[in-house]
């Protein structure tokens, strides 16, 4: 079956489809990881996005449910190269086109992503339809074209989970009847805003001793310190941070009385509750091979990205210190207050997938939290 990919530019592209028939609209955008791309699928980071893997082989692994990263596939369509409708792995549980087709997930193949990339690198990212319902070029332009902008669009309220939950292995499907079973030996209780939060992270935490209590984006900072937290963590998420002024108001209340972790959209939040500005990248950072330096070590990192929006470091008062920046680009990666026990980078240390590079990051975390514990 075709599929036509159309972007509000007027460029079209026209390939083979596989998984799911329909039509999606959204960002175009492209990641540099050579693997993973079910996580990638699974990143609640991507809602709202149409993915371009520049990776030319894709599907020759299949998936597996043991490297989900969140409870579905939040990716509004997805472009490779080459489709490998043959899998081998251990591992694997299906093919990829079968997960797509259960997800309905567009995709399509055969298409010159090289080209498609430069594209972009050189246009910036922008609106997109991808279509097996129509093949009408001038069509499928004018629906992308209509399709909402990135700009303004919050869409952590839209990936968030219903309700709070401990997390666990046994709660990673947020079985509503979850509990809290295993969590008496914990040494620190995290209390985790999901905006969109990658379940490894949440590993991440739950592996250095902490009993994580996730919560919906827009809970109140009353709500969160009733739940008595030994530090709070701010999650990964998509869309425009801006305009999400409720949680930045409760993040306003939060500094200075518990430790703070931020990543990515996290991040970016905790910018804005500093009072600094955001603004959008022209194509964004997604891949696993991006270079960023430690400033206060003078260490250089390999890290995994996936973000279109930034922190604009000028904007940020004296007392938060940049202690993180891309080396490709020179963006703001990672910022510490220079009182409070607060602290988050733009980039993803939990990789899921990418490089291991910044996990010390967390163990960072557990050190602020055992140092407050001690002089409360």
């Amino acid at each position: 079956m075709e599929a036509i990919l159309a972007l509000e530019d007027g460029t079209v592209y026209r390939g083979e489809a596989f998984g799911a028939e329909g039509e999606r609209t959204g960002e175009i955008v492209f990641n540099t990881s050579m693997t993973g791309y079910q996580e990638i699928l699974t990143d609640p980071s991507y809602a709202g996005q149409i993915v371009v893997m520049t990776y030319p082989h894709i599907g020759n692994y299949g998936v597996n449910s043991a490297d989900i990263e969140s409870r579905r596939p939040f990716v509004e369509g997805f472009v490779v190269r080459e489709y490998s409708r043959v899998f081998s792995n251990w591992r694997a549980e299906a093919s990829l086109e079968d997960y797509m087709k259960h997800y309905g997930i567009v995709g399509i193949a055969e298409i010159d992503t090289r080209a498609l990339v430069r594209h972009i690198r050189e246009r910036g990212a922008m609106r997109a339809c991808l279509s097996t319902q129509t093949l009408d070029a001038e069509e499928a332009v004018r629906r992308a074209r209509a399709a909402p902008s990135m700009l303004g669009l919050d869409l952590a309220s839209r990936v968030t989970c219903e309700h709070p939950y401990v997390w666990n292995e046994w709660a990673a499907r947020l079985d509503p009847a979850n509990d809290s079973r295993g969590t008496q030996a914990a040494r620190f209780h995290v209390v985790a805003y999901d905006f969109g939060v990658k379940f490894n992270i949440l590993r991440q935490l739950a592996a250095r001793g902490c009993w994580v209590t996730v919560v919906p984006a827009h809970t109140s900072a009353d709500d969160v310190l009733a739940l008595k937290p030994d530090g709070v963590f701010l999650s990964n998420g998509p869309g425009d941070p801006e305009p999400l002024t409720g949680v930045v108001a409760n993040l306003r209340r939060l500094i200075g009385r518990v430790p703070i972790f931020g990543i990515c959209l996290g991040h970016q939040l905790l910018g804005l509750a500093f009072g600094g500005r955001t603004y959008k990248l022209k194509f964004g950072h997604r891949g696993g091979n991006q270079p960023v330096k430690n400033l206060r070590t003078g260490r250089v990192e390999i890290t995994a990205h996936n973000h279109g929006f930034a922190v604009a470091a000028e904007t940020l008062p004296p007392e938060v210190e940049p202690t993180h920046i891309n080396l490709n680009d020179g963006t703001l990666e990672g910022m510490r207050h220079r009182e409070y026990p607060i602290f988050s980078v733009q980039y993803h240390p939990e990789a899921s997938p990418g490089p291991h590079d910044a996990l010390y990051l967390f163990d960072d975390f557990i050190r602020l939290m055992e140092i407050h514990r001690r002089e409360r």
